[in-house]
């Protein structure tokens, strides 16, 4: 009964009468209606003022409660990294091209690497812009690749490995580290990782980082 019902909210997209849930799911058109009527009572369909079912407000609030949901978890996982590793910690979302620090903990005394929550920050440098391109699509990264400071080799590798280093690439004197953050079908949503001063994580800051940002990651994917 599940999978009918997606098959009637894919139906609804844009918009659909009974007559035509019933010709694009081919389901009978006693079930196409009480599935229908039921997705609506839980307003996860509305009808427009022509009578056609389209998506529900309900499918925009579950959507939109997901970051709140990781945002939330992100917190003290973030300042736990930090006060592991002795670096600042971020967590990083992709929006189109770029890139948005949603969430921080930052290292409070000595040389630190300051990136502010609401920061954007360009998709073709740093170790989180690596995560988040490492395991989306050909069509997603290649119009990019020309512009970056990472190749596709690069990213072939972040994805064997399951982390990102980078040294420099964004800031010059500035070194991070990143893994992923997946959703519970496994698609990769965020990236959490340190940064801070080469002076202080070396010039290969993913053998001392990599396991504590890892490890970060899996704890926070899933939610």
């Amino acid at each position: 009964m599940l999978d009918k019902a997606v098959v009637i909210l894919a139906a609804c997209v844009e918009g659909a009468s009974l007559a035509e849930l019933v010709e694009r799911t081919k389901l009978p058109r006693a079930t196409a209606h009480r599935l229908a009527q039921a997705l609506e009572i839980h307003r996860l369909l509305v009808r427009d003022p022509q009578g056609r079912w389209r998506p529900g407000p309900r499918l925009s609030e579950l959507a939109n409660s997901a970051p709140d949901i990781l945002l939330s978890a992100a917190e003290p996982m973030l300042a736990a990294l930090r006060d592991a590793t002795g670096e600042s910690a971020q967590l990083f979302l992709r929006r189109a091209d770029e890139r948005i620090c949603v969430a921080a903990a930052q290292r409070a005394h000595g040389l630190q690497n300051i990136v502010p929550v609401g920061s954007v920050l360009p998709m073709t440098a740093g170790s989180a812009a690596q995560v988040l391109l490492a395991w989306e699509p050909p069509e997603a990264y290649l119009p990019l690749l020309p512009a970056c400071r990472f190749t596709g080799k690069t990213l072939a590798e972040v994805r064997r490995r399951g982390w990102s280093a980078s040294v420099a690439e964004r800031e010059a004197g500035v070194a991070s580290v990143s893994a992923p953050v997946r959703d519970r079908t496994g698609r990769v949503i965020a990236a959490i990782g340190v940064s801070g001063p080469i002076e202080r994580m070396g010039r290969r800051p993913g053998e001392k980082f990599a396991i504590p940002v890892v490890r970060a990651g899996q704890r926070l994917s899933g939610l």
